[in-house]
């Protein structure tokens, strides 16, 4: 699937073509999961299951829009020059802050760096955004938001 959509991309498969090969695939893969759900392996059985709970999910890539990449490759490098400068004063950073000392004290960190970077990739003053999100969040309107338009 993942070749044929880099073949979309480079423009030597048309997106016709690959709408035919994810059909196609799509029930093979929904029948080969339903088959994993009677596994004797529990987990296997467990996992087969929790896929097919999100089946349409894994597709979404193929559905969306041609350009819309199936990995999260694009996120993991944009975000890897934050991981770098987190690890680089983390030391520093533990002492004065204690670190995250909870699931939701490691996601506001997450939310946060994710916040910085796409701030970074669509040319925003990050302290604007974060200015309006608050202040729409405290008068009960509507927040800003940093999706794409596509």
């Amino acid at each position: 699937m993942f070749d044929d959509w880099h073949r979309v991309r480079d423009g030597t498969v048309t997106w016709e073509t690959f709408i035919k090969h994810r059909d196609r695939l799509y029930g093979q893969v929904h029948l080969a999961l339903e088959d994993g759900t009677r596994c004797a392996d529990n987990a296997t059985a467990a996992t087969c299951t929790g896929l097919l709970e999100r089946y349409d999910n894994l597709w979404r890539f193929a559905e969306t829009a041609p350009g819309l990449d199936p990995t999260n490759n694009a996120a993991e490098r944009a975000l890897r020059h934050a991981v770098i400068a987190q690890r680089s004063i983390i030391s520093d950073w533990k002492q004065l802050s204690f670190g995250t000392q909870s699931d939701h004290g490691s996601r506001f960190v997450e939310t946060l760096l994710t916040v910085l970077e796409t701030c970074r990739q669509r040319d925003k003053n990050t302290f604007d955004f974060l200015t309006q999100a608050i202040t729409a969040h405290f008068a009960g309107k509507k927040k800003p938001s940093l999706l794409a338009r596509v």
